[in-house]
């Protein structure tokens, strides 16, 4: 269990600058997410952090320890690759125990290590197997294993789930955790699943363009979003421009395309003032239909998509105000409603919209 602290962190690749300046505190112990679009620096951070690249400038340390410029088998890490990068020639005991071997550790040593990590990942008996016939949540668990085998410090892992199907993937994100949680690892993680991350991570970072915009706990960044990035790019929203008329206390009063909306949710460390431009946050799940009109915060429309996904059905509401429809989540429908001739007003509580700047 290793604390890591990374400090103005800069890495470029020619013109591109992957890592711009970036601080962040890892706890020990703490299972962490890195998420972001494509080049917005996630994986740059984790392969720094293994040494695979070494930065321009600023520093990475493991508790005490100045590791920036350390090479990667001198700084302990374990790390669980995309492709899982099996042996296709070694069993499965010699794929995990690999790493041990290099190291020249005794052989009655790594029998002990090896028998330990297979029995960590529910491979135990394993050992003989060969990489083409496992199916490929067994390998998934090899590859675990041979990281962990080697005890570091911290586990770094990038998209290792991103190759298994849905059920697969709900499986493994339980047992990863369990794992780190059980035998006390500090771990990275790289995805871009929002659901692993919101499912998994004790607390995440987004990135954009190589800086981290918003770090904070799962229920942090999907319920208080600081700006419309990390709404939209965090679970799906609906973004609706608008200005303050009046705030009352927590509660303010917005002008919007669609007509006047009550919210009592600002971004943190933020408070609007009448006349402020801002963006409201609505996710899809916070808004609900009806046929009549309600008291407040109705949007009003007609519907011109309904899906039904069993445990939800979904929504494309069309105002004629917006160009972009309103999406709307149902949780547990008993019913679908497909009638695209009503009016219907989709409304949600002021307390489950988010006032961000604009």
């Amino acid at each position: 269990m290793v604390t890591i602290r990374i400090s103005s962190l800069v890495k470029r690749f020619g013109d591109v600058v992957a890592l711009d300046h970036l601080d962040l505190d890892i706890a020990a112990g703490e299972l962490f997410f890195l998420l972001g679009p494509s080049g917005s620096g996630k994986t740059t951070l984790l392969r720094a952090i293994a040494g695979l690249h070494l930065p321009d400038a600023g520093t990475i340390h493991f508790d005490e320890d100045d590791v920036t410029r350390l090479p990667p088998h001198r700084r302990e890490t374990g790390m669980m690759f995309q492709s899982y990068a099996l042996w296709p020639h070694l069993n499965v005991f010699r794929n995990v125990a690999f790493g041990l071997e290099e190291r020249r550790v005794p052989k009655t040593e790594i029998r002990r290590r090896v028998d330990e990590a297979l029995a960590m990942v529910k491979m135990d008996g394993l050992g003989a197997r060969r990489v083409h016939e496992l199916s490929g949540g067994q390998q998934q668990r090899v590859a675990l294993a041979r990281a962990l085998v080697i005890r570091p410090r911290c586990l770094l892992l990038d998209e290792p789930l991103s190759n298994l199907d849905s059920k697969l993937r709900v499986e493994m994100r339980a047992e990863i955790r369990r794992i780190c949680k059980e035998f006390g690892l500090t771990a990275v993680y790289v995805t871009h699943d929002q659901k692993e991350a919101l499912s998994m991570a004790d607390r995440m970072a987004v990135l954009d363009a190589g800086k981290i915009v918003q770090t904070g706990t799962p229920v942090d960044l999907y319920r208080r979003p600081r700006s419309a990035f990390v709404s939209s790019f965090v679970g799906e929203t609906n973004l609706i421009e608008g200005t303050i008329a009046t705030v009352s206390g927590d509660e303010y009063s917005i002008h919007t395309e669609t007509g006047d909306l009550s919210a009592r949710l600002a971004a943190p460390d933020w408070k609007p003032a009448p006349g402020d431009l801002v963006i409201l946050s609505i996710r899809p799940e916070c808004l609900s239909l009806h046929v009549d009109p309600p008291a407040e915060n109705a949007i009003t429309g007609r519907l011109i998509e309904s899906v039904y996904l069993g445990e939800t059905a979904q929504y494309s509401l069309k105002c004629e105000e917006r160009e972009t429809p309103l999406h709307i989540s149902e949780l547990n429908p008993h019913r679908v409603i497909r009638d695209t001739e009503t009016r219907f007003h989709a409304t949600a509580k002021p307390e489950d919209i988010v006032i961000l700047k604009s």
